[in-house]
C-alpha cells in the first residue's frame, strides 16, 4: 500500500457510499467463500487454485518462475516453493530446467493440473456471471 492509497478523497463518504462499500465487500466474501468451497471438494486448497491460475493465465507464456510466482500471488520466496512443492506431490504441477538461467526453474501445469483447473475455472466464470450485478465496482454519489 503506498501513501497515495492511503489518502483519503476530498470528499466525505456519504452512507450511501458507505452502503456501496459495503455490498461490494460481501459480494467479494461471497464469491471468495464460494471458491474456496469448490476448490476444496475437489481436493485442492485456495491457494492451490490460486498457484494453477496464476500459471495459465501467465501473461505470453504457459510456465512461470518462483520469483514471478510469489509476485502473482502475493507470497514470500520460500512460501511459494513449498506450494510449489505440494502442488508436484499432488500430480499438478512440474519443475521443468530454465534454458537460459542454471539457477532457476519453470513451474508449468501438468495435463491432470490443466484438467483440474479447466474445471474449477469453468465454475467460477459460472459463478462470476451469476455475482455480475454484486460486484460491480460501486458508483459513487455526489454528496448530498
Amino acid at each position: 500500500m503506498t501513501a497515495e492509497d492511503e489518502r483519503p478523497e476530498t470528499a466525505p463518504l456519504t452512507k450511501r457510499d458507505f452502503e456501496a462499500l459495503a455490498e461490494f465487500r460481501f459480494g467479494i466474501r461471497r464469491y471468495l467463500r464460494f471458491s474456496e468451497e469448490t476448490v476444496r471438494r475437489q481436493g485442492l486448497t485456495p491457494q492451490q487454485y490460486q498457484l494453477l491460475l496464476a500459471l495459465k493465465g501467465f501473461p505470453g507464456r504457459e510456465w512461470a518462475t518462483m520469483g514471478e510466482l510469489a509476485d502473482r500471488l502475493q507470497l514470500r520466496h520460500h512460501s511459494t516453493v513449498e506450494l510449489v512443492n505440494r502442488a508436484q506431490g499432488q500430480g499438478l504441477v512440474d519443475r521443468v530446467a530454465h534454458p537460459q538461467d542454471a539457477r532457476a526453474v519453470r513451474v508449468v501445469l501438468t495435463e491432470q493440473g490443466e484438467d483440474v483447473l479447466g474445471r474449477l475455472s469453468a465454475l467460477h466464470r459460472d459463478q462470476l456471471g451469476r455475482m455480475r450485478t454484486v460486484l460491480t465496482l460501486p458508483r459513487w454519489q455526489a454528496p448530498d
